[in-house]
């Protein structure tokens, strides 16, 4: 699935409206370079699944949690600054193994051995400045019916 995005703010309503229909468990990979979007995205997924908080890039503390709606946590990774993920691979390996937590995850090619096989990859690339192009695959049932549902 092609979803292109035309503004900052298309980005957030789209992460809102996805974070709508997550309800825990879900693993959700967020791909593309500096600057592409990622963060952003995560956010708005943060506002839709009742996060209260202001989301801040996981880029240099690699990971935070926070509470959600309905006693669910989201996760939100960042593994840009790793070359390796050691000992934060036993955490998220725990994190996404708890189906009260949604995961969100950036860089996650370092940690790709351990990512469930069920998750949602969605690649951001740029088209201009302010407009980008998401592609989504889903990789299993759950993140199957999510797209779906997109």
């Amino acid at each position: 699935m092609i979803i292109k995005i035309e503004s900052e703010a298309e980005m957030r309503d789209f992460g809102v409206k996805l974070g709508a229909l997550l309800n825990g468990g879900e693993l959700i990979e967020l791909v593309g370079d500096i600057g592409a979007g990622k963060t952003t995205l995560a956010r708005g997924i943060a506002v839709g699944f009742g996060v209260d908080e202001d989301i801040q890039s996981p880029s240099f503390t690699i990971n935070r949690l926070y509470e959600a709606r309905d006693n669910l946590m989201m996760a939100h990774y960042d593994f840009y600054r790793l070359s390796q993920a050691g000992v934060m691979s036993d955490e998220l390996y725990e994190t996404i193994n708890i189906p009260s937590n949604v995961t969100i995850i950036e860089w996650g090619q370092i940690v790709g051995g351990i990512l469930p096989n069920d998750r949602l990859t969605i690649s951001i690339d740029p088209i201009s400045e302010s407009s980008r192009c998401l592609s989504l695959e889903a990789h299993g049932k759950k993140s199957g019916q999510l797209k779906a549902k997109l």
